[in-house]
């Protein structure tokens, strides 16, 4: 061949190479399955498929070793079997450490960072738990026995017990295969092609009408609602009740919705109330925490209700609030601050009283009653910061509840911001 033609030659192929298509990227609205899904140490979303991964619920897809770039020199990233973030009281080294899975290699990472000593083996770093897993989640103490971790694969579920290092292998024949699993907002997600199934982490139990589809729920995608809905504006706001429990989980009522404001890092999302108080139908009128229960208030009813996913109804109950606390009529806020034993109660149509309920004393009665300088309150948080009264989009702020029964003026009032309740300003 002579040089000329070599040259031609040498064109052409070069010109197929730069002249070829670039792969497009894939777009997980179009309904895909994930290899695997996990949330980073600070609270963003990573979901994985093939050699890209999408970060949070919107946005498209890039490469993985961009975010996890010591892979790209280990391992060819071109698929996650499993990946999860630890959860660990026990175990501060690990804990908010993400681990993903590739054959039977495991890597962990921090601040997306490859730690020392890692790829390692799966079976060196957690005894029992089999190799060319599908899906992998943590599962707190509290929400399993201890702090565990699921290894699902197959059918088949590994239950490893992070302290003792130690696996129970269950079968829950009744859920698809887990090809991705997520703990998000204390539920448990087992995902399989473009669905999702939320099960109880310790029996396989699942409640509710599943699959789902996860583009409604997971993602941003035009054409599906529930993921797509539209923030509300901060201006527009209007609470019916806040509260903290023991355990500093924050919540929020409004409507047929909640949300929880502690968890923040995994995003501000509302649910329907029903979704963790199954009798709450229609919405509450206001709620307070007392002694690792929640007290919940509709009409001329009490609830009360110890912690549980969902919580549970305490038997014999609801009571009316004449039975429970000694009042008559609606409420539109209740509180109670933090060690003590009184519950704030607050009603008044033209003039807003509070009235003091001890919650030691049998029966329950009103000891004290105060008028109040706000009227038309919607609901009450006390904190170690104060007391905090909302009214509509706004917020007033005193030092604790005497303060407020002993005010003759209301407060200078605050802005409810979009930090604070997720809204758009």
């Amino acid at each position: 061949m002579d040089i000329t033609s070599k040259t031609l030659l040498l064109c052409f192929a070069l010109g197929l190479v730069h002249g070829a298509p670039t792969a497009a990227l894939p777009d997980r609205c179009a309904g895909i399955e994930f290899d695997a899904i996990t949330p980073d140490e600070n609270g963003v979303m990573f979901f994985f498929k093939g050699p890209h991964l999408w970060k949070g619920f919107s946005g498209p897809a890039q490469l993985s070793t961009e975010s996890f770039k010591e892979l790209d020199d280990l391992h060819d990233i071109g698929h996650v079997d499993a990946a999860f973030r630890m959860h660990s009281t026990e175990h501060a080294d690990s804990h908010d450490h993400i681990y993903f899975f590739l054959d039977d290699k495991v890597f962990r990472y921090y601040n997306h960072t490859l730690e020392d000593g890692y790829p390692k083996g799966v079976q060196e770093e957690f005894p029992g738990v089999p190799t060319h897993l599908d899906s992998a989640v943590e599962c707190p103490s509290g929400e399993c026995l201890t702090d565990s971790v699921l290894f699902f694969k197959g059918n088949d579920v590994h239950a490893y017990d992070v302290a003792t290092k130690t696996v129970k292998t269950k079968s829950w024949p009744h859920l698809p295969v887990c090809t991705s699993a997520l703990r998000w907002k204390e539920s448990h997600y087992c995902f399989n092609g473009h669905n999702f199934t939320k099960f109880n982490p310790v029996t396989g139990e699942v409640t509710g009408n599943y699959p789902k589809d996860a583009r409604n729920y997971f993602m941003k995608c035009s054409g599906f609602g529930h993921g797509n809905s539209r923030k509300q504006k901060c201006s527009d706001i209007k609470l019916d009740a806040i509260t903290s429990d023991d355990a500093g989980k924050t919540y929020l009522f409004a409507g047929p919705i909640y949300m929880r404001l502690d968890d923040i890092r995994d995003g501000l999302h509302p649910f329907l109330i029903t979704r963790m108080w199954t009798e709450m139908t229609n919405g509450v009128d206001a709620v307070f925490s007392y002694s690792d229960r929640l007290y919940m208030i509709k009409d001329d009813l009490i609830y009360i209700y110890k912690p549980s996913v969902p919580y549970i109804l305490i038997e014999g109950y609801p009571k009316t609030l004449k039975e429970e606390l000694g009042i008559e009529g609606n409420v539109d806020a209740a509180f109670v601050c933090n060690n003590k034993h009184t519950v704030h109660v607050i009603q008044g149509e033209i003039t807003e009283r509070m009235h003091n309920v001890d919650l030691t004393a049998t029966p329950r009665v009103v000891k004290q009653s105060f008028p109040l300088p706000i009227t038309g309150i919607d609901a009450v948080q006390c904190s170690e910061g104060g007391v905090f009264v909302f009214k509509g989009s706004q917020y007033y702020e005193y030092e604790s509840a005497m303060t407020m029964a002993m005010s003759r003026i209301a407060a200078i009032p605050n802005n409810i911001t979009s930090e604070m309740m997720g809204c758009e300003d």
